[in-house]
This record gives C-alpha cells, sequence and structure tokens, in this order.
C-alpha cells in the first residue's frame, strides 16, 4: 500500500482536504440511509464458520463508517483552524528566544501530523464506504479471499484478511 503527502499550505493554514471534492458533512444521514440498503448482505463474503452478514449488521458497519466520516472532517477542519492560528502566531516573534521558537515548531509539526493521519483515515473510511456500497467489501485485496465477517465489524476500514496483514507487518 502506497502512502501519498499531500502539501499543505503554509500561508493560508488550509490543507489538501479543501482541494478534494468531499461532499458536506451534512449530506452524510441521506447518503447513509440510501447506501446501506443498496448493499446485499447475502453477497458480502464470509470466511468459512461465520454467519452470513444480515441487513442489519450492514447498516450497522455503513452507519460507523459515515459517522467516522463526519467525525474525521470535524477533526481535520478543527486541526486546520489550529493550524492558521500557530502560522499566524510564528509570524510574531520578534523578541522568542529558542525554546519559544522551538516549542512553536513542534506544535505546529504536531498539528501537522495530527491533520494528515486524519487525512489518510478519512481517505481509509472514503474508500471503505465506496466497497461497501460498490464491489470489493470483505475481500482481501492481496490474496482475493474473505477477509472475515468479524474484522470488518471490528475494524470496517481493513482492506486485507488476518494472514496477508501479518505478512505485510513483517516485512
Amino acid at each position: 500500500m502506497t502512502t501519498t503527502r499531500r502539501k499543505t499550505s503554509t500561508t493560508t493554514g488550509r490543507g489538501a482536504a479543501t482541494s478534494r471534492n468531499h461532499t458536506p458533512a451534512g449530506t452524510g444521514a441521506r447518503a447513509a440511509a440510501a447506501g446501506a440498503e443498496s448493499v446485499d448482505p447475502a453477497e458480502l463474503p464470509v470466511r468459512p464458520g461465520e454467519d452470513p452478514w444480515t441487513a442489519a449488521e450492514v447498516a450497522e458497519v455503513h452507519a460507523e463508517l459515515n459517522s467516522e466520516l463526519v467525525r474525521l472532517r470535524e477533526e481535520i477542519e478543527a486541526a486546520e483552524a489550529a493550524l492558521t492560528g500557530l502560522m499566524r502566531d510564528s509570524n510574531d516573534g520578534a523578541g522568542d528566544d529558542q525554546v519559544d521558537a522551538g516549542t512553536k515548531n513542534i506544535n505546529r509539526e504536531s498539528e501537522l501530523s495530527l491533520a494528515n493521519n486524519a487525512r489518510d483515515m478519512l481517505d481509509q473510511t472514503e474508500r471503505a464506504l465506496a466497497r461497501l456500497e460498490g464491489v470489493g467489501f470483505g475481500v482481501c485485496e492481496s490474496c482475493g479471499q474473505a477477509v472475515g465477517k468479524a474484522r470488518l465489524q471490528a475494524f470496517p476500514r481493513a482492506t486485507l484478511c488476518v494472514a496477508c496483514k501479518s505478512k505485510q507487518e513483517r516485512r
């Protein structure tokens, strides 16, 4: 799995999340109702020995992914607002000693890291939701076998089965 870094503008404090085409947070509830109903639980793969998916379980996973989208978008907005303030404050460093300047840099880097992590999680969540509503949810991207119902209920963004994830982590 490759990870791409997004450049964050230092002039406005606005990151790449605002330049991508995300649906507004207020439309999630309507999309959640329509999206969960469009998924046929019988088509979702399960591992041997697992019970098939039910409509209620699919709706629960769908609702969890949608609520995660809203939470992550709010988190990104808050981080970008904090970055805007840190960028604004970093310009009035007249008279700051090295410790003050270092503290400001650490705070700025921390906020950038949190914002980038939230963007990555947002991408994973959007991808999981698209796979759930389309094709590929519950299928391991590496071996093509079922990821496992229990794994997806615990971590709906999972794209690899336990065996393939273990191999990936050993590398």
